[in-house]
C-alpha cells in the first residue's frame, strides 16, 4: 500500500511529505470557492515528486458549470488525478446520484488525459449511491485499519483517518505503478 494525504485550506502549505507517494489537494467547491493555498500546496507536492490529485467538493445543481469551474482552476497536467468529493454539504444537501454521475462524465469529457475518481464515505457508498459509478476509481473514506475499508466494491484509494489530518492509502504496488495508471487515463 502506498501512503498519501489530502489537504485543503485547513492545512499548511508546508505539510510533511516524508514517506508519501501521493497527495490530493482541494481545488474548488461549488461554483465560487477556490482553495487559497492551491498553488502553494500543489508546488509542495510536485517539489517532493508526489503523484498529485485535485478534488472538487460537489454541490447539487449546475453540474456543467461546476465541472467547468473546477477544470478552469485545477492545474491541467497529464498524469494528475481529478476527484469529485461527494458528501453532505454545509447546508445539509447533497448532489443526487444522477448529478454525481453527470459531473464525473463531464470531467472525463473536459479532461480526457486525467483519471477521474469518486470520493465518498462508506455511508454514501452503501446507502446513498444507487449507480455504483465512480469513474476510473473509487476513493472510499472509512475510518478503520488502513487498506481495509468495509465495502465489497473494488477501490483504489482509502481514507482511513482524519487525525491529525486526512491520511490515505492507495492499492498500487509502487509509486511508479500509480504514476503509470494516472498517466494512462
Amino acid at each position: 500500500m502506498l501512503r498519501g494525504i489530502d489537504v485543503s485550506a485547513y492545512q499548511s502549505s508546508s505539510y510533511g511529505t516524508d514517506g508519501l507517494s501521493f497527495v490530493f489537494v482541494k481545488a474548488t467547491e461549488g461554483r465560487s470557492y477556490v482553495n487559497p493555498k492551491l498553488a502553494a500546496q500543489t508546488r509542495r507536492a510536485r517539489d517532493a515528486g508526489l503523484v498529485v490529485g485535485f478534488y472538487h467538493f460537489l454541490w447539487p445543481g449546475n453540474l456543467t458549470a461546476q465541472a467547468e469551474y473546477f477544470v478552469s482552476r485545477a492545474p491541467d497536467r497529464a498524469g494528475d488525478i481529478l476527484a469529485v468529493d461527494w458528501e453532505t454539504t454545509s447546508n445539509g444537501t447533497h448532489a443526487s446520484n444522477a448529478e454525481k454521475d453527470l459531473f464525473i462524465r463531464k470531467l472525463k469529457d473536459l479532461r480526457p488525459n486525467n483519471p477521474v475518481v469518486l470520493y465518498c464515505n462508506r455511508h454514501f457508498w452503501l446507502n446513498v449511491d444507487t449507480t455504483s459509478y465512480a469513474g476510473d476509481a473509487l476513493w472510499i473514506a472509512d475510518y478503520v485499519s488502513a487498506g481495509k475499508p468495509r465495502i465489497k466494491a473494488k477501490w483504489r484509494f482509502h481514507q482511513y483517518t482524519d487525525d491529525p489530518l486526512d491520511k490515505n492509502v492507495a492499492a498500487f504496488e509502487s509509486k511508479t505503478a500509480l504514476r503509470r495508471w494516472a498517466e494512462d487515463a
